[in-house]
């Protein structure tokens, strides 16, 4: 698998797009809320009335999430220049993804985003430029010690490539309870490596006393084959099992595909942050979520309209999986597939939800860049 070419969220705005199903997302970022401002206030703080902050959102894919950090990010710099009677900075915006990222999405709301900003704000704010970056965060992006700020939120568990040495993760797409310890051991390396190459990447671009706040869908077991960070890609995998053995899918097909990501724990994070060494660790939490985000709808609070549908938990999350996995599934199986792949795993879905609590487990932490 050619991860830089196949991952990427559905775009568009269809049914299936991840624009219409990221709800979960978008609750994880309404969570890790007071981190971001305590980030957001002390950078200001300590940059004594700057004339330009740079902000970089990594992994932003395309939707209405996209442009939610930024938003927050003004709101707050703009409340506090009021608040000290200091002149608004100009705003650099740099939104990353990779190249199968829908950015003409995003561009072509930036008007419509700026004027709801200044009508929330209430005034004109500092002159702000955007820019799309399209490429890998495993690799530089930006100029040395260009960017006060980075935020990246469920972007950091996808790995650079599928780990090598899982050939024998058969009937798993991922981690599962049957996978054997060497590919335990392959995923955990191969996050290893990538969050270090993105840590020394980072420290390169970010300014001295420049905030980053990653927040990455995680655990928070040790235990990385625990149902917190494999039991829902199980549950597909159950899927795509079941139509081998009604021979839609090749045995063959299955045991050579493996989803790019790894869930990791805070002290896995923590571990890689320490041993890199450029950045202090301010705070590292984790929070969690209904894997349905509906559970806990609040319309005021997220601006998703609501149809009778979405009263079905297995048809949100396979809805929300969906969009996410598509891309992948159809590279590896073919479009044929989709739908029935899909439909097997809503009612699977369906099944578990309403015997067990099930949950997302999100690990954020906030570094600030020594000197």
């Amino acid at each position: 698998m050619e991860v830089a070419l196949v991952l990427h969220m559905n775009g568009g705005v269809g049914d299936a797009s991840y624009a219409n199903n990221s709800l979960v997302q978008r609750k994880v970022i309404c969570l890790t809320k007071p981190i971001r401002e305590e980030a957001i206030t002390n950078l200001y703080y300590c940059n004594t009335l700057p004339k330009s902050l740079a902000i970089a959102d990594l992994g932003c894919s395309s939707g209405p999430n996209t442009l939610f950090v930024v938003s927050e990010f003004i709101k707050i710099v703009e409340k506090l220049c009021r608040e000290l009677k200091h002149k608004s900075p100009e705003y650099k915006v740099y939104l990353n993804d990779l190249p199968g990222n829908d950015f003409n999405n995003i561009f072509k709301s930036l008007d419509t985003f700026k004027e709801k900003l200044c009508d929330e704000i209430g005034s004109a704010i500092g002159p702000s430029y955007f820019s799309g970056v399209p490429g890998s965060f495993y690799s530089r992006l930006f100029p040395n010690r260009s960017l006060d700020f980075v935020h990246s939120s469920y972007s950091l568990q996808w790995l650079s490539k599928v780990p090598e040495g899982v050939e024998n993760n058969r009937s798993n797409i991922y981690i599962g309870s049957t996978s054997p310890t060497n590919v335990v051991r392959a995923y955990y390396q191969q996050f290893q490596r990538d969050f270090s190459v993105f840590l020394k990447c980072r420290a390169e671009e970010l300014v001295e006393g420049g905030r980053m706040v990653l927040t990455i869908l995680g655990r928070k077991s040790d235990d990385p084959s625990s149902k917190e960070g494999c039991y829902i890609w199980e549950l597909m995998a159950t899927a795509l099992n079941d139509m081998v053995l009604q021979g839609t899918i090749k045995k063959e097909q299955l045991d050579t595909f493996n989803i790019p990501q790894y869930t990791p724990s805070p002290s896995e994070v923590k571990l890689e942050v320490l041993k890199e060494g450029s950045f202090f660790i301010d705070r590292l939490e984790v929070s969690e979520v209904h894997w349905n985000a509906f559970d806990e709808w609040n319309a005021l609070e997220f601006e998703y309209e609501r149809s009778e549908s979405l009263s079905d938990g297995g048809y949100n999350v396979a809805q929300c999986m969906r969009a996410v996995a598509e891309p992948m599934l159809v590279s590896h199986f073919g479009e044929d597939i989709i739908e029935e792949v899909f439909s097997r795993y809503q009612q699977i879905l369906a099944d578990r939800m309403s015997k067990e609590k099930t949950k997302f487990f999100n690990v954020t932490i906030l570094l600030t860049r020594k000197a």
